[in-house]
């Protein structure tokens, strides 16, 4: 990214969800699945080789489970080979003096780094009191750069307001974005983003797997799941769109799940995916390499406008 205060860089092409959480443990599976203790390490090999640098995680990602999780998987490669990301949440910040501090040396400490390359405030619970804590964790070279997560516009507009006047600024965005969820686009976010050269993330691209096409009325998600509980009920209303997004992957050689990822990356996003079986990150690959035509982008959202479905989480505000 252009104007970074570090004057490094930090340009994946395909971010990795991180969602370890839940390692040997049961779980609803919201954010990742349960894992084996050989699964992390395997998907770790595969995306590294393939060129998937990126590791997205968060304190709040199985309470610092997954940050710990990660740092053994990660074990044996140079420091200068992987990326972290990883994120302070204001919902469960400390009592102490510098709460933003305090939460990132607890991520340090289990990560097994001295720096992230990418540290987020997680969501806006109040910009002008978190913001400012950044500063002194990028003079300090802790934190190369900073992204704000479930921000609106405002929000991220005043962030970097704030990061500006010590030089600095907000170099990327993660908000949930998906052929169903386009909030941030329809607010211009988007559009900030590729004005002000910021790289934007989105997550939740494959909807918790409603959009991978493995899914349907006949086959739904596990019951007893939190995804179960969002997703199930709309399935029939995603029977056309899940439909066509097989046969496009189908004419490509790939899956609805690729396409659905093809187009977030078209739309001039870095999706962040969780994966949890080292064979799915060929289908990544895939996904990386198929492009839409324009036609296809427009019929996909056109069909995805129609299901009338909020795939909105409880934790996001309005874009």
């Amino acid at each position: 990214m252009r104007g970074c205060p570090a004057g490094e860089e930090f340009e994946p092409i395909l971010g990795r969800g991180a969602g370890f959480g839940r390692v040997g443990e049961a779980g609803d599976g919201y954010f990742g699945s349960e894992l084996t203790e050989a699964g992390p390490r395997e998907v770790v090999e595969k995306a590294q080789s393939s060129g998937f640098t990126l590791w997205d995680t968060a304190v709040v990602y199985g309470m610092g489970r997954s940050e710990t999780v990660l740092a053994q998987a990660l074990k044996g490669y140079a420091r200068n080979e992987y990326q972290l990301s990883t994120k302070f949440t204001p919902q469960v910040a400390g009592g102490g003096d510098d709460p933003v501090a305090d939460m990132l040396e607890q991520s340090l400490d289990r990560l097994g780094t001295d720096y992230v390359d990418l540290y987020w405030i997680h969501n806006p619970a109040d910009v002008a009191r978190w913001t400012p804590r950044l500063i002194p964790l990028l003079r300090s070279g802790k934190v190369k750069h900073v992204g704000v997560s479930n921000h609106n516009m405002d929000e991220i507009a005043l962030a970097d307001r704030i990061l500006g006047e010590a030089g600095f600024r907000v170099e990327a965005v993660q908000n949930h974005y998906s052929l169903l969820y386009r909030s941030s686009e329809r607010a211009g976010i988007l559009d900030y983003c590729r004005e002000h050269d910021v790289r934007f993330f989105s997550y939740m691209v494959l909807e918790q797997g409603a959009l991978t096409g493995r899914y349907n009325p006949a086959h739904p998600l596990p019951e007893g799941s939190s995804r179960a509980d969002v997703y199930n009920a709309i399935l029939p209303r995603l029977q056309k769109l899940t439909d066509r997004l097989a046969a496009i992957g189908q004419d490509r050689g790939t899956s609805a799940a690729n396409v659905a990822t093809a187009w977030a990356i078209a739309k001039g996003t870095t999706p962040i995916i969780g994966v949890t079986k080292a064979d799915y990150i060929d289908g990544l690959v895939r996904a990386r390499d198929v492009e839409l035509a324009d036609e296809e982008i427009a019929e996909l959202e056109a069909l995805a406008d129609a299901t009338g479905v909020d795939t909105r989480g409880s934790w996001e505000h309005d874009m």
